[in-house]
C-alpha cells in the first residue's frame, strides 16, 4: 500500500430511481476531487446486496471512480458471498469493506455460515487470494456490542492477523478516542492503516439518532451548541464544519494516514471540509 494519504467517500445504496440519480450525481461531484475510491454500504442481513452491487458497478464503470464495496457476512452464506466476489473479480473491483454486519430486526441470532468479521477476511483470501485490498471496520469508542474495550481490541487484532490490508473507523468526534486507540494496536502487534471515518455535522436530530444507535458519542459542548441553535441549519452546519475541520487538522497533524468521509449521499458539507483542509484535488 502507498505510504501517501488517502482519501475516500461513503455512500449508500437508495431505495428509489430518482434517489440513484441523486447519488450518481453527486458521486460525479466528488469525483473531481480525485478520491482514491468510493465505497458503497450494504443493509442489514444483505438486504441491500443487489443495490449495492448495481451501485458499485455503475461507479466503477461510468463515474471512473474506484470502487469498494461493503461485503458482510451476517444472512448471507458461502455461496452467496462466492458470488459476489466472483462478480466482483470480474467486473475489476480491487478494494472490499469486509465487515460482520447488521442483524436484521426479528432475525435473532441466525446469521449464516459466517459469524464474525474475521472469519469473512479469512473466507475472502481463501477465495480470492491477494486480489482484493480488504478493508475491516475500527472502533476508537469501542463496538456498541462488545463486552468491553480490550474484547474490542482483541476483535480488531484477529481481522488484522486474518489478512486485512488496513481499517476505516466509526466516526468519532473526539481526536484522543483515535490516537489512543491506534496506540493500543500498534502495542499488540497491528501495524495496518487506520483511517478516521468522519462525519460531516449537518442535521442535529439525525446525528444524535445516528450516533446513539452506533455508539458513538457526541460530546456535551458539541451537544449542548447544536442544542441552542434550534432549528437554525445554516448555524448548525457552519458550526459543524469548523468543529470536523479542525479535528481533521489535528488528526491529519497526529499521522492519520488519510480521511474518510461519510456522505450520506450528500457532496457540500464533505467538500467543505476538504477544501478548508486544502487537501490534494
Amino acid at each position: 500500500m502507498s505510504q501517501e494519504r488517502r482519501y475516500s467517500f461513503e455512500f449508500f445504496p437508495t431505495k428509489t430511481d430518482a434517489g440513484h440519480e441523486k447519488l450518481i450525481a453527486t458521486a460525479r461531484q466528488l469525483a473531481s476531487y480525485n478520491p482514491d475510491f468510493f465505497s458503497c454500504t450494504y443493509g442489514a442481513g444483505g438486504s441491500t446486496r443487489d443495490r449495492t452491487m448495481n451501485t458499485v458497478l455503475q461507479l466503477e464503470s461510468e463515474v471512473k471512480v474506484p470502487a469498494a464495496p461493503h461485503l458482510s457476512c451476517v444472512g448471507d452464506s458461502k455461496d452467496d458471498l462466492r458470488g459476489l466476489l466472483t462478480r466482483y473479480k470480474a467486473a475489476g473491483i480491487k478494494r472490499i469493506v469486509a465487515l460482520r454486519g447488521d442483524l436484521p430486526s426479528g432475525m435473532g441470532m441466525a446469521s449464516g455460515e459466517l459469524r464474525h468479521a474475521n472469519d469473512l477476511v479469512e473466507f475472502i483470501r481463501e477465495e480470492t487470494g491477494d486480489h482484493f485490498h480488504i478493508e475491516v471496520a475500527a472502533y476508537p469508542e469501542m463496538h456498541p456490542q462488545a463486552r468491553n474495550f480490550e474484547d474490542d481490541l482483541l476483535n480488531f487484532v484477529r481481522k488484522a492477523n486474518a489478512g486485512a490490508n488496513s481499517a476505516i473507523t466509526q466516526y468519532f468526534f473526539n481526536a484522543d478516542s483515535y490516537f489512543y486507540f491506534v496506540e493500543r494496536i500498534r502495542k499488540m502487534g497491528v501495524d495496518i492503516p487506520v483511517v478516521p471515518g468522519i462525519m460531516p455535522i449537518t442535521n442535529y436530530s439525525k446525528l444524535a439518532r445516528f450516533s446513539d444507535a452506533c455508539g458513538a458519542e457526541i460530546p456535551r459542548w458539541i451537544r449542548k451548541q447544536l442544542e441552542a441553535y434550534g432549528d437554525d441549519t445554516s448555524s448548525i452546519q457552519s458550526f459543524g464544519e469548523e468543529v470536523i475541520t479542525q479535528m481533521c487538522e489535528r488528526l491529519l497533524q497526529g499521522g492519520a494516514p488519510g480521511l474518510h468521509f461519510y456522505t450520506l449521499n450528500q457532496a457540500e458539507a464533505s467538500l467543505a471540509v476538504w477544501n478548508n483542509l486544502k487537501l490534494p484535488r
